[in-house]
């Protein structure tokens, strides 16, 4: 009924201490296990991530031991405290120096939602200026809790394809934003 023939696999293609994947994956895991983060504290959450680095927790046992403070060099932005709506075009630009692929994280209550602070210069949300991949809930969260977001963005990084953020959709969200 059909001519298809399975082939052999090419010489060297397989053996002891040989294997093949796709190179995406192999990327994909190189990215996930090397992750700079760029930390934008403003209040109590920054010391909980001072904590999730210290020598109990120990963030480095998850590749991301190398802060960066330069947004152009850094693939994670972990945004923690309360952001006054006057910092939302700051956080904004620091979000577009940064190359692709980015990844965001919105470190406590006040981050992700603008906390206790229902007010008229605190952002609800920095949702509202950059897009966010991981929430990380509590007022402070817990070491435990932002390394899980880490985790998660881990997956993410070797899951995504590296052109995730060129499509259309992904325009039209920042375009919404309104910053200049």
């Amino acid at each position: 009924m059909s001519d298809i023939k399975i082939g052999k696999a090419p010489e060297g293609s397989e053996g002891p201490g040989y294997f093949l994947t796709a190179l995406d994956k192999v990327v994909g895991m190189a990215r996930e296990n090397s992750l700079w983060p760029l930390p934008f504290a403003t209040s109590c959450c920054g010391i909980e991530f001072m904590a999730t680095m210290g020598a109990h927790y120990d963030l480095a046992r998850f590749g991301s031991e190398r802060m960066s403070f330069s947004p152009r060099q850094a693939d994670m932005l972990m945004v923690m405290g309360t952001i006054a709506k006057k910092m939302g075009p700051i956080l904004r630009h620091v979000y577009e120096q940064m190359a692709e692929p980015r990844w965001v994280m919105a470190v406590g209550a006040c981050a992700s939602s603008g906390g206790i602070f229902d007010t008229y210069s605190v952002l609800q949300g920095i949702d509202k200026v950059i897009p966010v991949d991981v929430y990380v809930p509590g007022c402070p969260p817990r070491p435990e809790q932002i390394i899980d977001g880490i985790l998660r963005i881990q997956h993410l990084a070797s899951t995504e394809s590296i052109k995730r953020r060129t499509g259309e959709s992904y325009k039209k969200l920042l375009a919404g934003y309104d910053i200049v």
